[in-house]
């Protein structure tokens, strides 16, 4: 397959991340080596979307903090952002609302339609102008040279997201300007299929298996219009997961299993570990295993989890 006949794809973590590991950011690295090696998915970003204050998990640390600790993690990073909408929402949103709002804001900000999963891969989903009076984002010269990557559209994505709701550099302070601005469009120079896929460990999967916690309209979204790529966990059997729940098994293309014989250490690594390592070896070279150090340095700063319990 070439590049532009390839699914293109951004990848969404939603969590608690409380805080952000290194678990988290080798989720998304091992994610996106995986679907380069099928051949079929080109990843060109990822999004960080830390849930909101009001979630009820115990020891869950105010959002300006996690959100803060995530923009130190993925500060090096090309092609990984933290995106505050969920916090800054009255209150929580569910992982469907997530997806949904993004997938929105994706199709206001380039101006174009994005696939699901359902959608015919013969829809232009990059470059199909809606509004042809708008300044486009990048210029059509008729030229192949010219043309613009689809890595490039993600930079010029991200600098135009990072004016809307994207977590910036000074880190003690965030801004939030109007989502509904119009930004432009993107001109149209090729049909290239775009997709938000949800990126989760087996866990999350699992939790799909439990009565009453996801409503099945919600896992019918996510799973059938949107699709999922799951970074096992701790040996767990997702053939197994699948099978035992009838919206898993009905939309089991949809689910992307990363697969790797040697597990990285980091993919197994909870958040709940990290508080605890920090906790109570009060900054023991250890934590550097499941922490990046600038993480540390702010919990250290801001005494966060002081008194975590686990």
């Amino acid at each position: 397959m070439t590049e532009n006949t390839k699914t293109h794809v951004i990848l969404l973590s939603c969590g608690s991340f409380n805080p952000i590991t290194k678990g988290h950011i080798h989720m998304f690295e091992k994610a996106k080596e995986y679907l380069h090696k099928t051949g079929k998915f080109i990843v060109i970003g990822g999004i960080i979307s830390p849930v909101h204050d009001s979630y009820g998990k115990p020891g869950l640390v105010p959002s300006r903090h996690r959100l803060t600790m995530c923009q130190l993690a993925v500060q090096s990073s090309d092609w990984i952002r933290v995106d505050p909408w969920e916090c800054y929402q009255d209150t929580w949103q569910t992982t469907c609302s997530v997806l949904e709002h993004h997938r929105d804001l994706m199709k206001r900000v380039t101006g174009c339609i994005l696939s699901n999963v359902n959608t015919p891969s013969t829809t232009p989903v990059i470059g199909q102008p809606q509004n042809t009076t708008q300044t486009a984002i990048y210029q059509n010269h008729n030229t192949v040279n010219n043309k613009p990557t689809a890595i490039k559209l993600w930079g010029k994505m991200s600098e135009s997201l990072g004016k809307i709701c994207c977590v910036r550099p000074h880190i003690d302070r965030f801004t939030f300007v109007d989502e509904n601005a119009n930004l432009g469009t993107a001109m149209r120079y090729e049909e290239i299929e775009l997709r938000i896929l949800l990126l989760c460990g087996s866990d999350l999967l699992e939790s799909f298996c439990i009565p009453g916690l996801w409503k099945d309209s919600d896992m019918e979204v996510i799973v059938g219009d949107f699709g999922i790529v799951v970074v096992p966990r701790d040996g767990v059997d997702t053939e197994r997961i699948m099978n035992h729940s009838s919206v898993l098994r009905k939309y089991k293309d949809n689910i992307t299993v990363v697969k790797d014989d040697a597990n990285h250490p980091m993919s197994i690594v909870s958040s709940t570990k990290s508080r605890l390592v920090l906790a109570l070896q009060h900054g023991d070279g250890h934590v550097v295993d499941y922490l990046n150090q600038p993480v540390i340095d702010y919990i250290l700063q801001s005494q966060l989890y002081i008194n975590a319990s686990g």
